[in-house]
């Protein structure tokens, strides 16, 4: 029992430590921090608890509004701590690429520090590019060595991989070795570090899945027994259906929010602001007719529920009536089109990727070996097969020779290939070479952390199937079991029982309470709820698979229909076997 109490007081003392240590690191005073946002969330708190004490409320909100209080302090106690996890999480996810832009960097001709104040003016590493500026600053505003510099800022990030990396970094430079030397012998440390990281983060992933699995089966379980527990009690069926229903929902936003978070930072995409390439018109073009297309069936929908045409749909159909489920995803079909396109354009994308290494370490090789400048390598390396990444060299080839500036040429190369890698591996090899790296060690290296990359991608991909097959077969048996609720409630409202037929103590009649009971209604609240359901569980694979947000089109499209077609099927084969 011991030894059970010291456990628990190491852990809160753990706990209440590393929340010391995030209030220490805020930006804001820990007074001020108490006076403007702990003293307001603990008012509210309080002024919750008056008003349920003195006010006299529904249950429905009594309950959840002192709990909205406490929510607002817990939040504001745990606020600096999470912010500094976020921090932790932004400088994890990029600190392979800073590292790699750092290696090409320290092996040109440039002083220690350029490469620094380089790296700080990186908007795009975030956190990353905000510890590089602090390192500046230290030297050049406090005249700090460089050396002494990393030492202060490794005892102060959140992330451990930087600190111990600025630690060592720091001990090296104190001891005479050159930043490239260090750099070049700490790439396979930092690779296995990623990779350490990037499968640790899809370990992750795999318990989620584990753990939305069993709580959307409970949730299941509990919205079939809210659509036939009132038509035995009496209660009123609206308000069982749409409580679960909105707890069915939180649950599932909540697990797409911790999957996002869980996931590791690896966009497919790069879409610049300033240039957009030509294969972008088609993807707007594709989003803009299938969002008109499903206005235009939307509004065919209405006119025929309506009944503002001489000819309905269920005059066309072999069918008495047209279910509401499918009514529902008839004007959402068109969304398939873009989804598509997307799709398509993704595998492109993937294409270009896995090219790029063998297309940039034989550029290096070239350039080294021939000591000539890249167009001139282009005459003869654009010839070769490169699979889809073939045609944006020759547009490269073409640009250059044209005598375009060699820096735009680049960024027109990698905003054609729109991938995320390629655009920040070829700003790499392009920094490099102008500031006089050796083309072939900048090629290698570039080459051998991307395919690190793409290596982890496969693993990436293999859990994004996974997890689609997941969610269609979580789409299709939580549908079964709600449409299988509905019909058996159907069933039993239109069943007769005579108020004669009664013993002693009871009268069978009472026994179902069909007076209340709207079956239109409830179905209509499933029905919202599966679309839902699609839409969500598309979102997931968007954020899981790190494509472009119109991917997930074509997964909300085809989980709507699954599901439509198997709540209608579902109702159709239970009315076969219960009626008699």
């Amino acid at each position: 029992m011991a030894t059970g109490d010291s456990a628990i007081e190491v852990s809160l003392s753990g706990v209440m430590g590393s929340l010391s240590d995030a209030y220490d690191r805020m930006g804001m005073p820990f007074e001020r921090y108490v006076l403007l946002v702990l003293a307001p969330a603990t008012a509210f708190f309080a002024v919750t608890l008056v008003v349920v004490g003195l006010v006299d409320l529904p249950l429905l909100i009594a309950v959840p509004l002192p709990l909205l209080g406490v929510l607002g302090v817990v939040t504001a106690l745990l606020y600096p701590r999470l912010l500094l996890e976020q921090d932790r999480q932004e400088i994890n996810k990029q600190l392979h690429l800073l590292i790699t832009h750092m290696t090409v960097l320290s092996t040109t001709n440039i002083a220690r520090m350029e490469v620094f104040r380089e790296l700080a003016t990186e908007e795009e590493y975030g956190a990353l590019a905000t510890e590089m500026q602090r390192i500046v600053e230290l030297v050049d505003v406090w005249n700090q060595s460089l050396d002494d510099a990393c030492r202060r800022r490794a005892s102060a990030v959140p992330s451990r991989a930087l600190s111990d990396l600025l630690d060592r970094l720091a001990y090296t430079l104190s001891a005479g070795q050159e930043l490239s030397d260090f750099l070049l012998s700490e790439q396979d440390v930092i690779i296995k570090n990623y990779v350490t990281i990037y499968e640790g983060a899809l370990d992750n992933l795999e318990v989620m899945k584990d753990l939305y699995l069993s709580m959307i089966l409970s949730m299941t379980f509990g919205l079939v027994f809210a659509v036939i527990l009132p038509i035995l009690t009496g209660t009123n069926p609206a308000v069982m259906v749409a409580a679960v229903l909105v707890l069915f929902l939180i649950v599932q936003l909540g697990f797409t929010y911790i999957i996002r978070t869980v996931t590791p930072f690896d966009p497919i995409w790069y879409l610049p602001d300033r240039y957009t390439p030509r294969p972008e018109s088609i993807h707007r073009r594709s989003l803009v007719v299938g969002a008109g297309s499903c206005l235009f069936l939307l509004g065919l929908v209405a006119g025929d529920l309506g009944g503002a045409f001489p000819i309905g749909l269920a005059d066309i159909l072999p069918i008495e009536a047209v279910p509401m489920p499918i009514y529902a995803v008839i004007p959402l079909t068109p969304l398939i089109l873009p989804g598509l396109v997307m799709r398509q354009a993704e595998r492109s994308i993937k294409g270009r990727d896995a090219e790029f290494p063998s297309f940039i370490r034989a550029l290096g090789a070239a350039e080294s070996a021939k000591q000539t400048t890249t167009v001139d390598v282009l005459t003869d390396l654009r010839k070769k097969d490169f699979g889809p990444l073939t045609t944006d060299i020759q547009h490269l080839y073409k640009r250059l020779n044209m005598r375009i500036e060699p820096a735009k040429a680049w960024r027109y190369f990698a905003a054609d290939t729109q991938s995320y890698l390629i655009q920040k591996f070829s700003e790499m090899y392009l920094v490099g070479r102008q500031m006089g790296g050796d083309p072939k060690r900048l090629g290698d290296l570039i080459s051998q952390n991307m395919n690190e990359v793409l290596q982890l991608r496969e693993q990436r991909d293999q859990g994004t199937i996974t997890l689609i097959g997941l969610l269609y077969g979580i789409s299709a048996a939580a549908t079964f079991a709600f449409f299988m609720g509905l019909e058996v409630v159907q069933i039993l409202s239109g069943m007769s029982l005579p108020g004669s037929t009664t013993t002693a103590s009871f009268n069978i009649g009472q026994l179902l309470h069909t007076g209340q009971y709207d079956v239109g209604l409830v179905e209509f609240m499933l029905v919202l709820v599966v679309l839902a359901n699609a839409l969500i569980s598309s979102l997931m694979v968007r954020v899981v698979d790190g494509g472009h947000p119109a991917n997930a089109y074509l997964h909300f499209v085809a989980l709507s229909w699954i599901s439509a077609i198997i709540g209608v099927a579902t109702r159709a084969i239970v009315s076969a076997f219960l009626v008699i």
